[in-house]
């Protein structure tokens, strides 16, 4: 699972927000289901609605109410809501860190995950589908590694540089992502609307 994130800093690398033709968030520690991220696609740094509407669905926006803003890489291929994505619409989404919670009853205990390594930005194995004109997409999700199951039993698909390009190219291989080291620690907790990077201060 995934339902948090910030956005990366990318300023500095190759995709310096001076140099996109996108118009840039101010940096987000709290990014929502439903709201605008970066996303590489075919090439280029662009923007999707975070939760994957197939093509196919009829109704509208409002009507869409299945929960996909995550996708098993188990288990995509063969689903209804993401197996024309799986063929048609491999991306990367960029994140500085992500969040998981932690506690059997609210208020949880979140912590923030980031790279255990030089890397600063963690590369997601995404979807994209475009429904309607609107560009939305998915993260994929894999079963968690020694670095993460002490917090979660699910992880982010976190690519290596190797690993990028095939999933681009249409790897189905269950274990990309399985080697990422991540750290994390236990932050304060925020609200829905909180924002800032005080969230990813360490408590």
């Amino acid at each position: 699972m995934c339902g948090r994130y910030i956005d990366p800093n990318l300023r500095g690398t190759e995709f310096e927000l001076s140099e996109i033709k996108i118009d840039p968030f101010p940096r987000r520690y709290n990014i929502k289901p439903t709201q605008e991220v970066y996303v590489l696609w075919e090439g280029e740094l662009t923007c999707a609605r975070w939760g994957l509407i197939p093509s196919w669905h009829k109704g509208t926006l409002k009507d869409w109410r299945a929960a996909t803003i995550n996708a098993r890489i188990e288990e995509a291929a063969s689903k209804p809501s993401f197996r024309g994505a799986w063929r048609y619409g491999r991306c990367l989404i960029p994140a500085g860190g992500y969040y998981e919670w932690t506690g059997d009853r609210s208020p949880k205990q979140p912590h923030f995950f980031s790279s255990a390594g030089n890397e600063e930005t963690l590369w997601f194995a995404g979807l994209m589908s475009v429904w309607n004109d609107l560009r939305t997409c998915a993260i994929m999700t894999r079963a968690a590694n020694d670095t993460v199951e002490p917090i979660h039993d699910r992880m982010p698909v976190i690519l290596s540089t190797d690993e990028r390009d095939a999933w681009l190219a249409g790897s189905g291989d269950p274990e990309l992502g399985a080697g990422y080291r991540v750290k994390h620690y236990p932050v304060a907790r925020f609200g829905i609307s909180d924002d800032g990077d005080e969230l990813i201060e360490p408590v």
